[in-house]
């Protein structure tokens, strides 16, 4: 009898612990698949930033660049308003159905706007700053481009 009860004992320890691992497996196997979701979800949001064309907000700009190029209270409305301009002028570019070519002729033009009245607002040392971040952002995204290409 004792020898009885000891066996019934060790199979309800047996299958409690088979219960208590097939549900620590379980919560596991829910946190990896919720983690694996949520960096495809930031990865998507990370590379774009913004809406369309591939560039940053203009609040994530402005962010960026208060902090890089230490913007003053003057300086940034003035910054802010010019990136909403370029940032509305290429939405409008990216939304009408035009072809590539004729949409890099266009894009041209509106960069260099933006580089004309960047460096009417920032000093000397900022705008060589922001030009500087600028070619790094083009070389980032051409590479980018070389390997989705290959």
């Amino acid at each position: 009898m004792r020898r009885l009860i000891i066996e019934l004992t060790t199979n309800r320890k047996y299958i409690k612990m088979k219960k208590l691992s097939l549900v620590a497996a379980l919560v596991l196997g829910g946190l990896v698949a919720c983690s694996i979701t949520a960096d495809a979800q930031q990865d998507q949001g990370g590379k774009k930033g913004g809406k369309g064309g591939g560039r940053p907000t203009v609040e994530q700009q402005l962010e960026k660049m208060t902090t890089d190029l230490s913007l003053t209270d003057e300086q940034k409305p003035k910054v802010k308003a010019v990136l909403e301009d370029t940032s509305k002028k290429m939405k409008e570019l990216y939304s009408g159905d035009v072809p590539q070519e004729q949409r890099r002729e266009k894009m041209q033009p509106i960069r260099d706007g933006e580089t004309r009245k960047m460096k009417e607002i920032f000093t000397t040392e900022q705008f060589g700053k922001w030009q500087k971040m600028q070619e790094e952002r083009r070389s980032r995204r051409d590479g980018e481009k070389k390997k989705t290409d290959q």
